[in-house]
C-alpha cells in the first residue's frame, strides 16, 4: 500500500463519516513528528525533548 493510498483513504473516511475535527490532530501529531525527526541530529535536539 503507497503512502497516498492512506492519505486518500483517510480523507475519503473523513468525508464520510463527517469526522473533521480530526484533521487537527493528525495535523499537529504529523508537525511534532517532523519537527523531532528534523532536530533529532542538531545542537537543539536537548532543548527540544525538554519541552517533552
Amino acid at each position: 500500500m503507497s503512502k497516498v493510498s492512506i492519505v486518500s483513504e483517510f480523507m475519503e473516511f473523513l468525508k464520510v463519516r463527517k469526522k473533521f475535527w480530526l484533521m487537527p490532530i493528525v495535523f499537529i501529531l504529523l508537525m511534532l513528528g517532523l519537527l523531532i525527526v528534523v532536530t533529532s541530529n542538531t545542537a537543539l535536539a536537548p532543548f527540544i525533548y525538554a519541552l517533552f
